[in-house]
């Protein structure tokens, strides 16, 4: 069933495969601009709009390696979230005094993007339904009370699902409880969010060049100057926002674990492939294991499927040849017919990777270099499709070099803890890996290694 299922998927990006690729010529040699933005996924395009918004005469470029959307912005799972900390249980242990700040400046940043899609008309079948996370272990319905109790502490609306109530609202066998979350998020196409807001930068007088990677960013004077492969770029200041890929500036690399997470998508479901597993809400859907599966339907009809076996590469190597992995593509089918039984003959009609940025503390990583002309904004860890605003806000504040709300935040002024160079990283990942699978198999008793980590407030996830 597995095999067949996968037969006829095409090795593409659902999202941006209905979208025709249109890049623009490469930056000219001897380009200069107030304000040089690396990177064309969420954190550069909003950092644009933001910064014009805040300034409509400023000269401001961005500049991306291949077209605006190609790396995780373009490709990710669609959830949109109102938490800013990798969820409000992270947020709550690793940031307590200031929890209900970033609580709230979560809330007023997804508000801010769901405006910003209402008044410019941006197609993005944004729906702001929330989410369920579904017990598939006796020992997550503790976990899930606990959160459920943090929820409700703050003012949101949840439901503590028993295993009658969790498979009435998505009926599989597998899942034994639930935590449905009423508010707080909900899903939005990628791809077309990508369009819509490159798109609003353009009218709004962004200047934009693709095919133009940046290789190296230097000081000069009183300004910087960034070398592509068409010619040096003149910047007043400059905004790094390339996540999981290999950051010009080198300093932030320690800091960036890229990792491997894949995807499928089903064929649409008939009606009754539908009425067979009910999700009436049609909301984003995970699991609360270490790893985890994160699922949702389409505009169209389909479930995308995707999420659990993260893999990363010796020397935190970023290839397009590992965005196909037959093993874990194979892998999430199986996994997807153990979840849905029901659904047996339905068939994938795409399959993809892509790298996500993560960081020791599944949180971005923020900064400055050369004078405070260069800022960045680096590591959601998966969970960058909101976040990313607030991240691409908080590097224009610190570019401004005036203490603001956000600047002054410890999640700002704090870094946590690099990862280790090779050779020492990737059997440190690779024990990590092993050690969250076997605490899943284990009741969820974290072990000895588990627990280190735990009081360094480091880890790895996707």
């Amino acid at each position: 069933m597995t095999t067949a299922s996968l037969r006829d998927a095409q090795p593409s990006v659902y999202w941006t495969s209905r979208f025709p690729v249109t890049e623009t010529e490469p930056v000219p040699d001897g380009t200069a601009a107030d304000l040089v933005i690396v990177g064309g996924g969420f954190t550069g395009l909003w950092a644009a709009i933001q910064a014009k918004q805040d300034d409509p005469d400023a000269d401001v470029l961005l500049l991306e390696a291949r077209h605006v959307g190609h790396g995780a912005s373009g490709r990710n799972g669609g959830f949109v979230s109102a938490s800013l900390t990798h969820g409000h249980g992270h947020g709550m242990a690793r940031w307590p005094g200031e929890f209900d700040r970033l609580v709230e400046l979560g809330r007023r940043n997804l508000a801010e993007i769901a405006r910003t899609v209402a008044d410019h008309g941006i197609d993005a079948d944004l729906r702001l339904v929330g989410k369920t996370t579904f017990a598939l272990a006796p020992h997550h319905l503790g976990e899930l009370a606990g959160l459920a109790a943090l929820h409700e502490r703050i003012g949101d609306k949840v439901t503590l699902l028993d295993a009658e109530a969790a498979r009435a609202d998505v009926r599989s066998p597998t899942y034994l409880g639930g935590l449905r979350i009423h508010e707080s998020g909900g899903i939005v196409d990628p791809a077309a969010l990508v369009a819509g807001l490159a798109g609003l930068a353009d009218r709004l007088g962004v200047r934009r060049y693709d095919r133009s990677p940046v290789v190296a960013v230097r000081r000069d004077g009183g300004g910087i100057v960034l070398r592509t492969r068409s010619g040096s770029v003149r910047a007043g200041k400059v905004l790094i926002a390339t996540n999981a890929f290999p950051s010009p500036l080198r300093r932030i690399r320690p800091w960036v674990l890229p990792v491997y997470d894949h995807v499928l998508v089903t064929e649409p479901l008939s009606a009754s492939r539908w009425a067979s597993i009910g999700w009436a809400d049609r909301q984003g859907v995970t699991d609360n294991g270490n790893q985890f599966h994160y699922y949702r339907p389409t505009a169209d009809g389909r479930i995308l499927w995707g999420g659990y076996d993260a893999v990363y590469h010796f020397g935190g190597r970023v290839d397009p040849a590992y965005e196909q992995r037959d093993t874990t593509h194979e892998l999430l089918a199986r996994q997807f017919f153990e979840t849905f039984p029901q659904l047996e003959g339905v068939r994938f009609t795409h399959r993809w990777g892509g790298v996500i940025d993560s960081t020791s503390r599944f949180t971005p990583i923020f900064g400055t270099a050369m004078g405070g002309r260069v800022a960045y904004a680096v590591g959601y860890t998966g969970l960058g499709v909101a976040s990313s605003r607030f991240g691409a806000r908080v590097a224009l504040d610190l570019l401004r070099d005036v203490p603001s709300e956000l600047t002054e935040l410890a999640m700002v002024r704090r870094r946590g803890v690099p990862f280790p160079p090779e050779p020492v990283r990737w059997p440190v990942v690779a024990l990590t890996r092993h050690q969250m699978i076997r605490a899943d198999a284990n009741g969820g008793r974290r072990g000895a290694w588990l627990r280190l980590l735990d009081r360094f407030g480091v880890g790895f996830d996707s």
